[in-house]
């Protein structure tokens, strides 16, 4: 099933195997209370490079999450995604490494 809206040209996919990546859910939710604390620290008015640790906490987070999530990509949708449109399955990959 496609999604697409008017405003902005791009296309959503649902997740077709049903599964939740539980792994990356739970990142996730490492990274918001991680985050959260960060606004705290600020208005507790912490040490600077304490903040900032915490900061490079939830980025690290962050990218651990896009990774998990990109493997499952990989191992289970690339193939269909990419019988089904090849040109716009590598389009999206690009995008996702940033070169394009």
């Amino acid at each position: 099933m496609v999604k697409s809206t008017t405003k902005i040209k791009q296309t959503t996919h649902i997740h077709k195997h049903g599964e939740v990546n539980t792994k990356a859910v739970k990142i996730t939710n490492m990274a918001t209370g991680s985050l959260l604390k960060v606004s705290n620290m600020i208005q507790d008015q912490r040490y600077c490079p304490d903040v900032i640790q915490q900061i490079d906490s939830v980025i690290g987070l962050l990218h651990s999450t896009k990774k998990e999530l990109l493997k499952d990509h990989l191992e289970s949708c690339l193939v269909e995604r990419l019988a089904i449109n090849k040109d716009s399955t590598i389009t999206e990959l690009m995008k996702i490494y940033n070169l394009k």
